[in-house]
């Protein structure tokens, strides 16, 4: 009866090619077709798909009948999924249980996972989750009254997430709390972004310019004047808003790709515009050593930075040549030697796992160079690959236990005395793994936590910048954003649009008077 009702709802120009899918056929060599019916069938069963076949592609007709083929379906007397590889296909259904639309798409989307587990023989760390913050989930589940119980349920059994990860997530929601505590409804940080590079990696998928090439060596000098601009506008917004600056983050591309005057301009904005003795940090990022130099290290503490972050990725000469990196190891022992020497005493070194051309036994050894060095922080990110990058990578099933191997290597940063403490996740990661930052106790990076656990508004500068603005005090409140255009060019050509946007803020916080009242004496430390 259920099989007769399924052929019913089928629309009628697919019911013989589903048929033929039904049968084994010859052979594939088609990339991997994910097809979906159904309301319940959208986008969970996708990205539930994609934790195995990251690569796939979304069709909205089925395939022919030698394509590799995944198939969820959701009609109000059937759930069905279907998956064909190789020639092999293996299929089940069941009716759909009783409760709401969320109450299915979860039923359809464990059918499915459970059948992708079987077919590849995979088992993914974080299970079933799609979501890229973990951690958020446990804080959310808190605030609802959940007790721990029903939290570590939620992750083991809901989810079907290893008690390892489960583990290391509740200690970093854990360490975030008294953080999270200490937020007031009207707090805020700023982003300020340089889209240049001195040259562009491989795995990079960021809007961002190489500084090499005269064309775009020309647009550095008015990109700098405008962003200066905004980030003055962007001080006035957050006043009319009455928002509370508690962290300025300087990222890109690579913030010192600019020239030292430029960069003297920058910080020399920043300072002007921000209370900096009022914040709580000062992120810049000083990324690569063949762009930072002595001078422009003595720049950036001289105007008030606290906390910078100098970007090796890996420690191996050959793998930096594998990603398009103009410089040695060696180049960054010493950024990191010159920049301790001229006064930081906070350093973030960035390590990614699964670069072209590592090994297990590289990345340990280069976790165990920045360990050596005794950052404050190490942030470990787990490669993702993403349309936008030149960085081409085969899906293989070998490449699961390597790349989480390289991951696993972490044990050595708990041995070091450095603790986890923000997690996120992002689509396309190799083998559905994840991106921690770790630091030594008290050195955790405010920023990092408010961005990613979404607590409090995000004020963006620059191309390419979003600002999010988040509803005061309310978990799962309102989040709106307003968007920079993209590229320099059309960010410097269309600048007074940009400016005219900033209205945004304000207009976003008019819908929350009580809280504007009730902020504006702690507004900017008291100024």
């Amino acid at each position: 009866m259920r099989r007769v009702l399924f052929w019913q709802y089928w629309h009628k120009r697919d019911y013989n090619r589903l048929g033929s899918a039904l049968t084994p056929p010859s052979n594939s060599g088609v990339l991997m077709q994910i097809v979906l019916r159904g309301a319940a069938a959208g986008y969970e069963a996708e990205h539930t798909a994609r934790i195995f076949y990251p690569a796939a592609e979304l069709s909205q007709t089925l395939p022919d009948d030698t394509a590799d083929l995944v198939l969820a379906v959701a009609h109000r007397y059937l759930l069905l999924v279907l998956v064909r590889q190789n020639g092999t296909t293996t299929w089940v259904q069941q009716r759909p249980p009783q409760g709401d639309a969320r109450t299915q798409e979860y039923a359809l989307c464990r059918m499915l996972y459970t059948m992708l587990c079987g077919v590849t023989g995979i088992r993914p760390p974080w299970g079933m989750m799609t979501g890229v913050r973990p951690v958020r989930i446990i804080h959310d589940l808190r605030a609802e009254g959940k007790t721990e119980e029903e939290i570590e349920q939620r992750f083991l059994q809901h989810f079907d997430c290893t008690p390892r990860r489960f583990a290391m997530a509740k200690s970093i929601a854990d360490l975030q709390r008294p953080v999270l505590e200490r937020a007031q409804p009207m707090d805020c940080s700023v982003y300020a972004g340089i889209p240049f590079c001195p040259s562009r990696c491989s795995y990079c998928s960021f809007v961002s310019r190489t500084v090499g090439d005269k064309s775009s060596r020309a647009l550095v000098a008015p990109y700098v004047d405008c962003l200066c601009k905004e980030l003055a506008a962007t001080r006035a917004a957050a006043d009319a808003a009455h928002l509370s600056i508690k962290t300025l983050y300087i990222g890109g591309g690579t913030p010192t790709s600019v020239n030292a005057q430029q960069l003297r301009q920058l910080m020399g904005t920043m300072a002007e515009q921000f209370d900096l003795p009022a914040l709580e940090e000062f992120t810049v990022e000083a990324g690569r050593p063949d762009c930072t130099d002595e001078e422009k290290l003595r720049i950036i503490k001289e105007y008030g930075a606290t906390r910078i972050s100098i970007n090796p990725q890996t420690f191996s000469d050959e793998v930096l040549r594998n990603i398009g990196r103009r410089h040695t190891a060696q180049d960054i022992l010493d950024c990191y030697r010159i920049a301790r020497r001229v006064g930081h005493d906070n350093i973030n070194m960035d390590l990614i796992a699964g670069l072209p051309g590592d090994t297990v036994e590289g990345f340990r050894h280069s976790l165990q160079t920045a360990i050596d060095l005794d950052p404050e922080n190490i942030t470990v990110h787990t490669l993702t690959l993403k349309r936008a990058s030149n960085l081409v990578v085969e899906h293989r099933a070998a490449d699961y236990a390597d790349v989480a191997a390289m991951v696993e290597s972490c044990e050595l940063l708990e041995k070091a005395g450095y603790r986890p403490y923000y997690l996120y996740r992002q689509k396309g990661t190799l083998q559905n793994l994840e991106n921690v930052g770790w630091c030594k106790p008290g050195y955790e990076c405010l920023y990092n936590i408010y961005i990613m656990e979404e607590v409090h508004t995000i004020l963006s500068a620059g191309a390419g910048g979003s600002t999010k603005l988040v509803a005061p005090g309310a978990r799962h409140g309102k989040i709106e954003r307003i968007f920079n255009y993209k590229y320099p060019t059309e960010y410097i050509d269309r600048f007074d649009t940009i400016l005219a946007r900033k209205e945004g803020v304000k207009q976003f916080y008019d819908q929350y008077p009580s809280c504007g009242e009730s902020a504006r004496p702690q507004a900017h430390g008291g100024v």
